[in-house]
């Protein structure tokens, strides 16, 4: 992996914000209170990176004060007190806020309270035909009373699960409240998940009640879902109740509830007041082999932490319009809905991220009057190969910031968005996980932006490279670690009684210490450089390399859509490594087309990484969130079969895995 020597040098920022939206933020308004109040650092206002940098500090090494003063600044409702802030910093297992009572949706409703902002947009819902249709905080307080109080008829509990197979849509967001308010686990399933991906899910967690709508619209065309909702029905014993969603408009199947008659008059919620600890929602890893890990979260942890990382960090606040492109299959749906937290308004997009054309997205920004869009940083890059043009195109004056994630955001993607959309334009890559439904490092309003870099590590997040021998590097390549705890670390995982999965999973490598399974560098500037999967690493001679190196490297070769590259350790103690191409329509993979790929890796990244081979194929196999699937490859690569090497349902296309396992086979093992 290359190394980032950042220390003799200093580069020229991208962009770095003025001083008067360095004054206008939340963060500086934050900074300054918690110095007044809490003992932070003083504010350097002539410093923007210093300042920040002692800030960071402080948020780390005072968790307690820190956290204490979050709670404090967003005015979190206690029901009743906390005994203190953090009575056990153990992980995993640190307990927060003992003692104290709250509810998380009574805070996303808590701008409905405020007259002058009942009738304003809580969220704006747009498809791909219609102009967006807002549901004012009024009805979305009164529809989510109406939902909490039949969920309470149906015998509903605290600590119950309730579950969604359900798109982007008000209703969406409305059951995932309603559930919070009466204390049930919210879990929820995009549409376009298949029966067996969603019962692998939902199985694990027995819900009580369903959700669920008879289809819906994609890429121009209508996707019937009523034959996978009777299948669902039949394998799920624990349900008490359907509810019928009818977005494509077919009648409620025999023994289900209407979602339109359980809305139709509004009701006055009534919260219940849970620990500080009790499920939130149950999330999932992408589960390329075995089960998904289903991933508990807390009502306090998430509420705290996605206060802090949506106020300060993105700076939404009532005047923004919050659009990121998800699905409710992906964390970032979850965090999405939590824009009401702050009083933001959500735009719940449902959709193709590319119909009717590439620039789509864009288009929602500009329909919406969005202030802060997020989408993948796939998707920049396929702007940027299909030569759309958004700030010539489209009128984005409101978007004050554009936000990337679900893999690092290469260098010529930081370009980009600042040629073609605008050149005073805040670029936030953020790098986290859906483990703790957060970002580990990434949008700071008060810094710089440096090409192909995350701007800092989040407040009250220790994060550290640490060396194999556990010792933190800088400027150096090593394991993400988080070396305190955050409050949206899972309370455990689901079916998990002695917590060895959860430990398995972060803790093994490194006892009390979180590993994330990322490369990252941190930089003695401040920031932070993500290199992909660490689990996939490419370890040639000694020498490592994360993939998304190679990925930026060679997809900005116009003839590659997309590649993968795997390294596979032989059983004879050789090591061979392939990089897959998909290749764009009407390009070949002739002599000159190898050269160049081999060329560019060579001269831009190492030598020692050169593939040994470099193969065309039909595509690149994801996860149902849209990453790519390195492991599960390279053990098909190493003779393992597809029904061990991955759990089909948790793949957009099982036959191109079974593509490369033919591979494997004609080549008679790895490498012959």
């Amino acid at each position: 992996m290359t190394t980032a020597a950042h220390s003799d040098h200093r580069p020229h920022p991208l962009w770095q914000p003025g001083a008067d939206r360095i004054a206008r933020s939340r963060l500086t308004a934050f900074h300054a209170w918690a110095a007044e109040r809490h003992g932070a650092p003083a504010p350097a206002p002539d410093d923007p990176t210093a300042s920040y940098a002692a800030l960071h500090r402080w948020s780390v090494a005072e968790l307690e004060t820190f956290w204490r003063a979050v709670a404090e600044w967003f005015e979190v409702r206690f029901a009743t007190p906390y005994e203190r802030v953090l009575a056990d910093a153990t992980m995993p297992g640190a307990r927060w806020f003992p003692g104290a009572t709250l509810n998380y949706a009574e805070h996303a409703l808590r701008a409905a309270e405020d007259p002058a902002r009942a009738d304003g947009p809580a969220l704006l819902h747009v498809d791909e035909v219609q102009d967006p249709r807002p549901v004012s905080w009024a009805e979305l307080r009164g529809q989510v009373g109406a939902v909490a109080a039949e969920l309470r008829r149906l015998g509903v509990r605290p600590g119950d699960r309730v579950s969604g197979y359900v798109p982007n849509i008000p209703q969406a967001t409305v059951a995932l409240l309603a559930a919070a308010a009466v204390g049930a686990v919210w879990t929820s399933c995009a549409p376009d998940f298949g029966a067996r991906s969603v019962l692998d899910r939902f199985q694990q967690v027995e819900p009580v009640v369903l959700f669920t709508v008879d289809g819906y619209r994609y890429g121009g065309k209508t996707h019937d879902r009523t034959a996978t909702v009777t299948e669902l029905r039949a394998e799920l014993p624990s349900l008490r109740a359907v509810v019928h969603i009818p977005v494509l408009g077919t009648p409620a199947p025999e023994s289900t509830l209407v979602w339109d008659d359980i809305v139709r008059e509004p009701v006055e919620p009534v919260f219940e007041q849970l620990p500080f600890d009790h499920p939130l929602w149950v999330l999932y890893s992408s589960g390329t082999t075995g089960l998904p890990k289903a991933i508990v979260q807390s009502q306090g942890g998430i509420l705290l932490e996605h206060l802090k990382q949506l106020g300060l960090h993105c700076d939404l606040g009532p005047e923004d319009r919050f659009f990121w492109y998800t699905s409710t299959g992906w964390m970032m749906w979850n965090f999405l809905v939590s824009g009401l937290l702050v009083g933001a308004t959500v735009v719940l997009y449902d959709g193709s991220p590319g119909y009717p054309d590439t620039a789509a997205q864009w288009r929602v920004a500009e329909r919406t009057g969005t202030t802060l869009y997020g989408t993948s940083a796939a998707y920049v890059m396929a702007c940027r190969k299909a030569e759309v043009h958004p700030g010539r195109d489209f009128d984005l004056s409101a978007v004050k910031c554009v936000a990337t994630t679900g893999s690092p955001l290469p260098p010529d993607g930081f370009r980009w968005i600042h040629d073609e959309v605008a050149e005073d334009m805040w670029i936030a890559s953020v790098s986290g996980g859906t483990d703790v439904c957060s970002c580990f490092a990434g949008a700071v309003p008060t810094l710089p932006v440096y090409i192909g870099e995350l701007q800092a590590p989040g407040l009250g997040t220790d994060l550290q490279a640490w060396d194999p021998q556990g010792e933190p590097v800088v400027d150096e390549v090593g394991e993400l670690i988080v070396a305190r705890p955050m409050p949206s670390m899972p309370v455990r995982f689901w079916n998990d009684p002695d917590g060895a999965r959860y430990r398995d999973s972060y803790f093994e490598m490194f006892p009390g210490a979180w590993r994330h399974g990322d490369w990252i560098t941190l930089t003695s500037r401040g920031t932070v450089i993500i290199h992909g999967r660490s689990d996939s690493t490419l370890n040639r001679q000694g020498v490592r390399m994360g993939s998304a190196d190679i990925y930026e490297a060679v997809e900005r070769l116009p003839e590659i859509r997309e590649s993968l590259v795997i390294g596979v350790e032989q059983p004879d103690g050789g090591y061979w490594m392939p990089l897959f191409v998909h290749l764009a329509p009407g390009a070949t993979l002739n002599e000159e087309l190898l050269t160049r790929i081999k060329t560019t890796i060579r001269t831009q990244l190492s030598p020692r990484h050169v593939p040994d081979e470099v193969i065309e194929v039909p595509g690149v196999p994801h996860t149902l969130t849209g990453k790519r699937i390195e492991v599960p490859v390279k053990r098909l690569l190493q003779g393992t079969s597809l029904d061990k090497a991955v759990n089909p349902g948790s793949v957009d296309d099982v036959e191109l895995l079974r593509y490369y396992e033919r591979l494997a086979r004609e080549r008679g093992g790895p490498g012959a």
